[in-house]
């Protein structure tokens, strides 16, 4: 009988914490209109759709929260602005800096898009926020297909 499901929280204060949330959030799913920046706050979250890796090979995922603090500007790159149902891939979060704890979490997406946060440090949360789903598919790049486009 399968585990009951324990949402997956993690943090990050400085790069090596970013490793875990990245391999977590390989994959996941979201829509630009669900990417939030602000200002006034100094924060950035998103809302994705997670693939649970950790869940003993049945396809799954999950609705999750992550959301970067201290964050004094955002930038982007092949990512279509104001196109709010626009489907992103996340392949990978990592830091670059050479003023730490300052620098830039750096987010990549599949067919080129990047994601640049500027930080004065790293303080970032992540938190599963839903029950897991049946997922299509499993994700795949080893043959060079794209990650799936299911939500």
């Amino acid at each position: 009988m399968p585990k009951p499901f324990q949402p997956l929280r993690l943090s990050a204060v400085d790069p090596d914490d970013l490793q875990p949330i990245s391999a977590a959030l390989q994959d996941a799913i979201a829509q630009l209109g669900d990417f939030e920046f602000s200002r006034r706050k100094r924060e950035f979250t998103l809302a994705l759709n997670r693939y649970r890796w950790e869940a003993g090979g049945r396809k799954q995922r999950v609705r999750t929260g992550l959301q970067f603090a201290q964050v004094s500007e955002a930038r982007s790159q092949n990512i279509r602005q104001g196109a709010q149902d626009a489907v992103v891939n996340l392949l990978s979060i990592a830091f670059e800096g050479r003023d730490e704890p300052a620098g830039e979490i750096v987010m990549i997406f599949s067919g080129g898009g990047e994601l640049r946060l500027r930080v004065e440090c790293i303080d970032a949360v992540m938190v599963d926020v839903s029950e897991p789903w049946p997922a299509a598919s499993r994700p795949a790049h080893e043959t060079g297909q794209e990650p799936e486009q299911e939500t």
